[in-house]
């Protein structure tokens, strides 16, 4: 215990002097003109962004993860303003409206209020400077490929795609945005979370030796779902269950697991060159998505990472996030330790309603305040390498457990998979998949529509 506590100290008083500068070292830094690629965007970890002219942003995608970010957009420092929102149903628009009054004082103009499946075009065009992306993932690389051909800046939910032409259109998209200085964040939060970044540089400084693996696991209860309505067509009722549907959401191990999968991915570095693995359908009964995923992930030198994650009611839930290495292992959220067990460093958070220089600001606001600093310091962020290949290794698990095939990265790099249908249109009639993919099918069933 005595070996913890001075491990602690000699930690804090090496730290406290630079932590801040070394998260904004210039490794990180790339300027607005350049045209180097970097291994990670710069990352300021300022409380706000800085003040300067107004920036005007759009909302596509009026649902509770849509107008959380428009609000932490707006926590993210001064004269931001929401001006323009879009949505495929008139309700969910209203109700976003009305809630951004009531949170933050927003009125929207009703010119600037889109419904239908070419709404996000109308924000686009409508006199923004960014625009903010919550729509379902099936969406993202077509409506974030037109915001920057318009020279928008961009932030995005994650995934950013569900399939692996997806990918290929938003890894297109983010090359033009570079080359148009145009901002790209997206919305898998850690690598904007203090504690996380704090641990991921001494991780990557070498305080539990070199990564040889990981163990990561998220699980939790059954996801939410939406019993059909008379009235509504087919289109409509996929997009309001879009969680519970592949095509739309990529399934749960892209739409929610890529939060861990990106912290593998940061810890680890390179992407895997192949994953097997396993899932299932115990309990859900609306989609055709798992509710359950096993998958191992292969590297070139051979190390392995397993990751499993379950969404089943009335179960023991948790999520673990453990890194390990040659001297010891970490757990990514804030905590490393020697192989007995020992803690050899851990993030200091301060006490319950203390304000300190370790105190964790919420990364969903902290991912606008990095996007509005780069937009207006010209530090340019672009964060869409690590995201596209965190939503490559999720897809890649996705398809393993789908098929019950090994699966390589190059297959995932060069893939035709196309999920969901050619046209979305709320008049045809659709096939409603209502059954899980088949284990041993190639392709799988969740490709039926392309």
């Amino acid at each position: 215990m005595e070996k913890n506590k001075q491990s602690r100290k000699d930690f804090l008083s090496t730290l406290a002097l630079g932590s801040v500068g070394v998260i904004s070292a210039s490794s990180f830094l790339t300027s607005c003109g350049s045209t180097n690629t970097i291994s990670e965007p710069f990352v300021s970890m300022s409380e706000q962004a800085p003040d300067g002219e107004t920036l005007r942003a759009g909302l596509v995608g009026c649902g509770g993860r849509g107008t959380g970010a428009a609000v932490n957009f707006l926590d993210a420092g001064p004269n931001l303003e929401i001006v323009a929102l879009a949505d495929a149903f008139q309700d969910q628009l209203d109700k976003c409206r009305t809630n951004l009054q009531r949170a933050r004082g927003v009125e929207i103009a009703d010119e600037n209020c889109f419904v239908g499946f070419d709404a996000y075009q109308k924000v686009i065009d409508s006199g923004v400077d960014l625009v903010l992306f919550a729509t379902p993932p099936y969406f993202r690389p077509e409506h974030v490929k037109a915001a920057i051909d318009a020279g928008k800046h961009v932030f995005q939910e994650k995934p950013v795609a569900v399939d692996p032409v997806g990918a290929r259109l938003m890894e297109e998209t983010a090359a033009r945005a570079r080359e148009k200085n145009l901002c790209m964040v997206s919305g898998t939060i850690r690598r904007y979370q203090k504690d996380y970044v704090e641990t991921q540089r001494r991780v990557r400084e070498g305080f539990i030796g070199e990564v040889v693996g990981a163990d990561i696991k998220r699980n939790g209860g059954a996801l939410w779902w939406v019993e059909r309505k008379p009235g509504w067509s087919d289109m409509e009722y996929m997009l309001r269950n879009w969680g519970n549907f592949a095509w739309l959401s990529g399934d749960h191990i892209v739409e929610m697991f890529i939060h861990e999968l990106d912290v593998m991915s940061w810890h680890v570095g390179s992407q895997p060159v192949k994953a097997f693995g396993y899932g299932g359908r115990q309990q859900r009964i609306s989609g055709d998505q798992f509710d359950q995923f096993s998958i191992v992930y292969e590297y070139e030198n051979g190390k392995k990472v397993h990751c499993a994650t379950r969404q089943i009611n009335d179960c023991d839930n948790g999520r673990e996030q453990v890194i390990t290495g040659t001297k010891g292992y970490a757990d990514a959220s804030g905590t490393l330790y020697d192989h007995d067990g020992n803690v050899i460093w851990e993030y200091p958070h301060p006490d319950e309603g203390t304000e300190s220089i370790w105190t964790v600001p919420n990364p969903s606001v902290q991912e606008h305040v990095e996007l509005i600093t780069g937009i207006r310091t010209g530090n340019y962020i672009n964060d869409s390498d690590e995201q596209i290949k965190s939503t490559r290794i999720a897809i890649m698990g996705r398809m393993a457990a789908y098929t019950g095939r090994e699966i390589t990265w190059d297959e995932i790099l060069t893939s035709d998979l196309r999920l969901g249908p050619s046209s979305v249109e709320f008049g045809r009639s659709y096939e409603i998949p209502n059954e899980p993919p088949k284990v041993g099918t190639a392709p799988a069933p969740a490709n039926r529509y392309s």
